[in-house]
């Protein structure tokens, strides 16, 4: 298959599989749909999906994760021995680990395209990043605490663990315990780190809008 081919099998198989979607028609530019493509897999819930779907989605992520390019720690500098600082898309970077500012129910974002970075990942995880999630929040049988962390594969990430980690909700100046709760999340994302034999570890920060 060709990457169109892959993408209008992807387009086809995710709105045939949801009666909601019936009638709707694809878009006439590539980027209109890959868009589409994006939006469908972030409302998609975590529920069974076919061998060939995995394939196929797997081929087309990672050849769109080669046109974005990888980022190896090796090509960066450090500014102190060990620690990196880094400006870019950490859906692009080859650490073991990487961090995703997830939502308590750990299963990603479901607004369609949102510019937060847990959509970001899961879109280019695949669909298996959320299925893996549902598994843990299950065993689990409640919300995610704010202050702990999860870790789960990469699967289409050019990292090898994606950790999940749920920060404090702020409004107006952080108090102490907005501290607290945002320091046990480092914490407990660099426990679980080590414990899983996780030699690099990339933490995220988003720029206030």
């Amino acid at each position: 298959m060709t990457q169109t081919e892959r993408l209008h099998f992807l387009l086809t198989e995710l709105t045939q599989e949801d009666p909601v979607y019936e009638g709707v028609r694809l878009p006439s530019s590539q980027e209109e749909q890959k868009r589409l493509l994006r939006s469908l897999m972030n409302v998609r819930p975590p529920k069974p999906v076919t061998k060939e779907f995995l394939e196929v989605q797997d081929a087309y992520l990672t050849e769109e994760r080669a046109k974005k390019g990888v980022i190896s720690l090796s090509s960066l500098s450090p500014i102190e021995n060990g620690i990196y600082l880094w400006q870019g898309d950490i859906t692009t970077l080859q650490a073991d680990a990487i961090v995703n500012a997830a939502n308590s129910s750990l299963l990603g974002c479901f607004i369609p395209c949102h510019g937060c970075i847990d959509n970001a990942i899961h879109s280019a995880a695949g669909v298996q990043l959320r299925l893996e999630c549902a598994r843990i929040m299950e065993r689990q049988g409640k919300e995610e605490p704010t202050g702990r962390a999860k870790i789960t594969n990469a699967y289409n990430l050019p990292c090898r663990f994606v950790l999940h980690t749920v920060g404090p909700i702020v409004q107006g100046s952080p108090v102490w315990e907005d501290r607290e709760l945002l320091a046990s999340c480092y914490r407990s994302c660099l426990a679980l780190a080590a414990a899983s034999g996780v030699e690099s570890i990339a933490f995220c920060w988003m720029k206030p809008s």
